[in-house]
């Protein structure tokens, strides 16, 4: 095709665009287009499946709704061109730039494509985008179901609800990335950088996140079941799950026991959620008091100014909870795993216990943490008075300006850990 019979299909499209008379719409299926400058061309609606655009500049060109099925773009130049609801299926993106491109609801899923020469095979094309750039880049709504975008970097895209269930983004840079809601279940985030990235609500379901760097990425809401975060970094991270992300049980025997303390015990039901996956929940500043928690996996979950005393948390996982300054008074931790736990500022000491008549006994009940695994737990500035630490294992922890007077530490496992300010028991 010679560049005056392209400027000629070019001109008569425009004029179709915009149902002026002589218009025809661009037929440029499987054309031979490759290094052609295209740049701010109004090419919307245009047929161009199977073309050859290889190292083409597209840039600010209006791609909205053109049928690129199996194109090859690969080195092409898209860089702010519009694309939405563009059919990308099967295309060839390797190393295209597509800095601030427009792509809400495109849809880039693989493609089937007939043999030819009369055979009766069908070959299935992945949407191939390794190495690409999309920084910036508009994919609102988009279909990116099964796409390989290995290496590609996404910096600042916004991917708000997208479908990208299967995608390859190993090794993509994705800082400040927008994912909310998106569909990301059993995507693979090998080595990706997710730094400051936005994925509430995002289903990430048997995604694979080993080595990813989430540092400071917000995952709030999101479901993690049976992802694979071996060796991630998630330093700063929200991982938190809103309460309104559990099941319908769940949610009542909280709302029951809330009740049962707002009245004073008149209505609603104290909480039994022993051996329940609260893991990752958001129970900041919620009082728990006297709550059933034996058993109960919290790993990760945020508890941060809450209120559980004389609560029963005996057997629980709680690996790399936050309880900074919440009140736990006369908890039973015993046998817990609080593996990297964070207590700063928390309340572990000895209760009052009171008698039917609401007037104290004399009867302090201590917290009780022995045999519990606190190994690299923060409890900095802690109030651990009276505690019982018997068999706890402290090994590594930081208890910078923690209170430990009257507690009972036989047998507790201080090895490397950060005394200093500490008040250690007289005896």
């Amino acid at each position: 095709m010679t560049p005056q019979e392209l400027a000629a299909i070019l001109q008569k499209h425009d004029r179709w665009v915009k149902k002026k008379t002589g218009g025809a719409r661009a037929i440029l299926a499987m054309a031979n287009l490759e290094g052609a400058k295209l740049s701010k061309v109004n090419l919307k609606t245009a047929k161009l499946s199977g073309a050859n655009l290889r190292e083409a500049d597209l840039s600010q060109a209006n791609l909205e709704q053109a049928d690129l099925f199996a194109a090859i773009l690969t080195k092409a130049d898209l860089s702010s061109a519009n694309l939405f609801r563009a059919d990308l299926r099967g295309a060839h993106l390797r190393g295209a730039r597509l800095k601030l491109a427009i792509m809400r609801e495109a849809d880039l899923r693989g493609g089937a494509l007939m043999n030819g020469g009369g055979g009766s095979g069908v070959n299935f094309l992945r949407s191939d985008l390794t190495g690409t750039d999309l920084d910036e880049v508009t994919l609102v709504d988009a279909n990116l179901t099964g796409a390989d975008l290995t290496d590609c970097s996404m910096m600042g895209a916004d991917c708000q609800g997208a479908l990208m269930a299967g995608v390859s983004l190993v090794r993509a840079v994705l800082k400040n990335a927008n994912m909310t809601n998106a569909d990301l279940r059993g995507a693979n985030f090998s080595g990706a950088n997710l730094t400051g990235a936005q994925l509430r609500n995002a289903n990430l379901s048997n995604a694979v996140l080993a080595g990813a760097n989430l540092r400071s990425a917000n995952l709030a809401g999101a479901n993690l079941e049976g992802a694979d975060m071996a060796g991630a970094d998630t330093a700063g991270a929200n991982l938190a799950r809103t309460v309104d992300s559990f099941s319908a049980k769940v949610q009542d025997k909280l709302n029951q026991h809330f009740l049962w303390i707002s009245s004073g015990g008149a209505s609603g039901s104290r909480a039994d959620l022993s051996g329940l996956d609260l893991s990752r929940i958001n129970l900041s500043g919620a009082n728990l008091s006297g709550a059933n928690l034996v058993g109960v996996n919290l790993t990760g979950a945020l508890l941060r100014d809450s209120l559980l005393i004389m609560c029963d948390i005996s057997g629980a996982q709680l690996s790399d909870a936050d309880f900074t300054n919440a009140v736990l008074d006369g908890a039973n931790l015993h046998g817990s795993n609080a593996t990297r736990i964070k207590l700063d500022g928390a309340g572990l000491a000895w209760v009052d216990v009171k008698g039917p008549d609401g007037r104290a006994t004399g009867r302090l009940w201590r917290a009780n943490l022995s045999g519990c695994r606190l190994t690299e737990a923060s409890l900095t500035r802690a109030n651990l008075r009276g505690a019982n630490l018997t068999d706890a294992n402290l090994t590594g922890a930081n208890l910078r300006g923690a209170v430990l007077s009257d507690a009972k530490i036989a047998n507790a496992i201080f090895t490397g850990a950060d005394l200093s300010g500490t008040t250690l028991p007289d005896h």
